[in-house]
């Protein structure tokens, strides 16, 4: 059966590597089908799964200059935690210590490749130099000391020496190898030259010493190694900005649980410690450790991190819960079903790290000519060397046009920024909520024609806001006591009583009933509040309203609490409060009883809504959440929220459609808010009442 295993390889550093090691590894008996992420150091590797093919893999790669480990042995050898952050966090790890290395051997290139620069080529420009290295019985002592400067720069770039002629050996050159002979051929006909000024001053031939002393390229050897250097920083540094949007995805999840023993003892363990069928613990603000089903109490949690559904679900026993989502309200015990890399973030992880991972179509051709472009370039250098020899032009001329040929030709750059662009775009698409399933994928979006978008959090900014706010006339007017009017309720005995009896009587006219309070952006010039009166009614409401919400976590408490604040409105104190599961709150404003929640709370509460049901109607069919709110028994006013459009959907919107592209939006909500979304947006079309499930077969 076909298993999948990925490697971490080490040794790699240029596009040449990784197309040797794919195509060594691609040829081990059992190995169905390689790829090898050079920016990340890794191979994923499909086999038979027999554990022989992965110790052939290991062997071949190694037989080809380079080395490949399992990433399970490698995290063990390490000592690291088995979860499924680690295989991120060695990575995030490597590639910061990879950067500081490369950083080291940068500054004391510089520091020494700057002196020995100036030294070789100040004649040239007119600087100044010390007396020593002047005149021609000081040329030796000028060569000399130029080979001194460059010892300490080869020294520290030895890596480039090391893996160079070890791949050149192997019969697989890659860029160090390129690199390497440059070097080498300028440092060693430098110290020829050392030996020609030597004879040359030994024997009394000034002449022949001076035009040894031209022959000097320590500097090239030290420039070549310092500014290749220079570009494997940057390339360190790209390296490790690859792994960010990954470690944001893995700090969504709790480090720790909260573990109820056989005892009944609670106890704080880290996550990694947690077992399938542990009993976890989750209180009211914390995060949900694992994926799991809850076996005692309730809670409302936000799953908004996995689902982009703003508003918290009702979580009791029997109901599943995701790791990494959070309990805003109520307390619950959960038993542990799927833990480290078996839970639903370490899936959403593992599919942007393999996103990373995989190759678009172009790049395959950028590494089969990766593949072959050091041999050739070798072999071109050597012609060059050969034709200006062949001319007449002497060593130096000829060694000179060899080298150049060597150190220019990088395939870096070919076998780098396709890969480069793949990981961080997918990296800063996962950041901001897109992923990518594969590089194929994003080579290929170029020819969608119809793109299916999500609405919570996509189309709509994910959040609930207070978008229009009706009041019941005469509630709470200017002849209200303070205390009362706070409360949401007149002072009068018959304020509320009558108009609970009159109510029937008047739902025909139950727009004339209101006080229609909008939002600033929903605020047409009509509609303003002009007088004192209808400004204390509101304004009263919202008190009662805020006084209420304040208590709960629930994102539309929050919403009407925000609102409310902003408006100066006032909370008194509540006592009695309880959050009724599915329903709302109740509690104890300024002595009388009031109720905040949705209509089947107001049914239950023995509270007339009727009147209100056609303006009810009239914002549930713009695609709003309507809340009730009522005092003793007799309705105060309504509530609407709304997950508002992102201020650019729209735009966004038109512009696909004017690059010929359809668009539907796709939801869990009811038709009706649904359609009364994409009327303010303008998608071409809309499927409503889909569960997360069957999106996909959508």
């Amino acid at each position: 059966m076909t298993q999948r295993q990925t490697f971490d390889v080490s040794g790699m550093t240029c596009a040449a590597c990784s197309a040797r090691v794919e195509k060594t590894t691609s040829g081990v008996a059992g190995v169905e089908h390689a790829v090898v992420n050079l920016l990340k150091n890794s191979m994923e590797v499909e086999y038979d799964g027999n554990p022989a093919t992965l110790a052939a893999i290991s062997a071949a790669v190694e037989k080809a200059g380079y080395g490949a480990v399992p990433r399970v042995e490698a995290a063990a050898a390490a000592g690291a935690p088995s979860s499924p952050a680690s295989p991120s966090a060695a990575r995030e790890n490597a590639a910061a210590k990879e950067a500081a290395h490369v950083r080291m051997r940068l500054i004391v290139s510089f520091v020494f490749t700057i002196p020995l620069f100036y030294l070789s080529m100040g004649h040239m420009f007119g600087w100044p130099l010390p007396a020593f290295f002047l005149g021609h019985e000081n040329m030796l002592t000028f060569a000399f000391t130029q080979f001194l400067l460059l010892l300490p720069v080869i020294f520290v770039n030895f890596k480039f020496f090391r893996v160079g002629f070890k791949t050149l050996f192997h019969g697989s050159p890659n860029m160090d190898s390129l690199i390497a002979l440059g070097s080498t051929a300028s440092t060693v006909y430098g110290i020829v030259a050392i030996y020609r000024i030597g004879w040359g001053m030994g024997h009394g031939d000034v002449d022949f010493a001076h035009m040894a002393a031209m022959d000097l390229y320590f500097e090239s050897a030290a420039m070549i190694l310092t500014l290749i250097t220079l570009g494997k920083y940057f390339e360190a540094r790209a390296k490790g900005k690859t792994t960010d949007a990954i470690a944001q995805l893995m700090d969504l999840s709790p480090k720790t649980a909260i573990r109820r023993n056989v005892d009944g003892a609670e106890e704080e363990v880290p996550v990694d410690q947690v077992r399938p069928g542990d009993i976890l613990i989750v209180r009211a603000g914390a995060g949900v450790p694992v994926d799991g089903v809850v076996i005692e109490g309730a809670g409302t949690v936000d799953e908004s991190v996995i689902t982009g559904e703003s508003v918290p679900v009702e979580k009791g026993v029997g109901a599943a819960v995701t790791g990494a989502t959070v309990n805003r309200t109520g307390w619950f015990a959960m038993r542990a079903e799927r833990v480290g890399a078996d839970t639903v973030l370490a899936g959403i992880v593992r599919m942007v790290d393999e996103a990373t991972s995989s190759k678009a179509p172009i790049e395959k051709l950028a590494d089969k000519i990766s593949g072959v472009f050091v041999p050739v370039v070798i072999a071109i250098a050597l012609i060059t060397f050969i034709i200006w020899m062949f001319v007449g032009a002497g060593v130096a001329t000829a060694l000179s046009h060899a080298i150049s040929v060597l150190v220019i030709s990088c395939p870096c750059a070919l076998g780098l920024a396709t890969p480069t662009a793949i990981m961080v775009g997918t990296g800063r698409g996962a950041a901001n909520g897109i992923l990518v399933k594969s590089a194929e994928a994003l080579q290929t979006a170029h020819g969608v024609k119809t793109v299916v978008l999500d609405k919570t959090g996509t189309i709509t900014k994910g959040a609930p806001e207070v978008c229009e706010v009706l009041v019941v006339k005469g509630r709470c007017d200017s002849a209200s006591s303070a205390a009362g009017c706070a409360g949401g309720v007149p002072s009068s005995a018959d304020g509320f009583g009558g108009a609970h009896k009159a109510s029937s009587a008047r739902a025909e006219q139950s727009s004339e009933l209101f006080v229609r309070v909008r939002t600033a952006e929903r605020l047409g010039a009509a509609e303003a509040i002009q007088t004192s009166q209808v400004d204390a009614q509101t304004l009263a409401f919202l008190s009662l309203a805020y006084s209420l919400e304040k208590r709960s976590e629930h994102p539309l408490a929050q919403a009407i609490v925000a609102y409310a604040e902003a408006r100066g409105a006032m909370a008194q104190e509540v006592e009695r409060f309880e959050q009724i599961p599915g329903g709302g709150l109740r509690g104890v404003v300024a002595g009388r009883t009031c109720l905040a929640g949705n209509a089947r709370l107001m049914e239950d509460g023995d509270v007339d809504a009727a009147f209100a049901s056609e303006q009810a109607r009239r914002l549930a069919d713009e695609g709003k959440t309507v809340l009730f709110f009522a005092v003793d028994g007799s309705l105060a006013g309504l509530i609407a929220l709304a997950d508002e459009p992102k201020p650019r959907s729209a735009a966004a919107l038109a512009e696909l459609s004017r690059m010929g592209i359809r668009t539907v939006m796709l939801t869990g909500d009811n038709e009706r808010t649904a359609h009364a979304i994409q009327k303010r947006v303008g998608t071409d079309d809309v499927i409503a009442g889909v569960l997360p499930q069957g999106k996909e077969e959508v």
